[in-house]
């Protein structure tokens, strides 16, 4: 479990390794015209002076804005430090800065096969965030790598459980195409549940690219195109229909002609050519009676 420490402020300590170095520097002028005596304790002096500069400038670390530092004993954990600043610590103890700076990973193009077994490529960008130093540093090996392979795997778990389009399953209630919020809530609970080992967050997840495998993409594309050409054909139809009926009824009701079934027959099959067909129609006008 992570441990925030306070570390003792370092500007105390830069001012004390500026005095011992300059009492350093003016002990070894002094050495050359110095007794044999004095000449002894000089050195020394300095040497010991030289050593505690060195072991003080070992304690001191810097903290930047959105970065922590890690602090170890000879392999035991003491705490992070998350302040900003200049601090001073034990010179003993190892240190491990770690960004808590947000950060993106873009996803490689990921083919997998959705929950109906039709390849599909997917790819996802995260954004992500360091929440715990602790399991960062101690629970994995290297949360980087980590970090990328459970994303791959999160976004591979949550393409096979949902179909690629409705057209597939039309009783889907969540799609990869038309899911939208649906499909992004499930991509980022199915990574917080994984990054929550490494002491990882994600804070957002969206996804970059969906597209069926390129063996069937043509055949998916025509499939779509067939689908949407009889949806559109069945509301043309249905239009069509109800206008033959409300002309049908305008002519009765206002009597500018009298039709007989046979002659209802070939109007409604005449109205209906002109209205569902795909192409201009040219008109062929009778001048003789309806059987000649």
């Amino acid at each position: 479990m992570e441990k925030t420490i306070k570390a003792a402020q370092g500007f105390l300590v830069l001012l004390l390794v500026t005095i011992l170095l300059v009492i350093g520097i003016y002990a070894l002028t002094q050495i050359k015209g110095a007794e044999d005596g004095l000449k002894y304790v000089l050195i020394w002096g300095s040497i010991i002076d030289f050593i505690v500069i060195f072991f003080l400038l070992l304690g001191l670390v810097v903290v930047q804005p959105n970065t922590s530092v890690v602090l170890t004993f000879f392999g035991k954990y003491v705490g992070t430090v998350k302040d900003n600043g200049l601090f001073f610590v034990n010179p003993l103890y190892t240190k491990q800065k770690v960004s808590l700076r947000l950060q993106s990973l873009e996803s490689t193009k990921l083919k997998v096969n959705d929950k109906l077994g039709n390849p599909i490529e997917i790819a996802a960008v995260i954004l992500w965030q360091i929440e715990d130093t602790y399991k960062v540093c101690f629970d994995v090996v290297n949360f980087s790598s980590y970090m990328t392979n459970q994303s791959e795997a999160a976004l591979r778990h949550m393409a096979s459980t949902c179909p690629y389009d409705s057209i597939d399953d039309e009783h889907a209630a969540v799609t990869l195409r038309d899911g939208g919020d649906k499909v992004i809530a499930m991509l980022e609970s199915e990574l917080n549940e994984r990054m929550l080992k490494a002491g990882i967050v994600i804070k957002e997840a969206r996804i970059s690219h969906l597209a069926y495998a390129p063996e069937i993409a043509q055949a998916m594309l025509q499939r779509q195109q067939a689908t949407a050409i009889v949806s559109a054909r069945s509301k043309i139809v249905e239009g069509a229909v109800g206008m033959v009926e409300m002309a049908l009824d305008m002519l009765s009701k206002k009597q500018v002609v009298e039709l007989d079934e046979e002659r209802k027959a070939v109007m409604v099959s005449n109205l209906l050519v002109v209205l569902c067909g795909d192409r201009s129609v040219s008109p062929v006008v009778n001048t003789g009676t309806l059987h000649q």
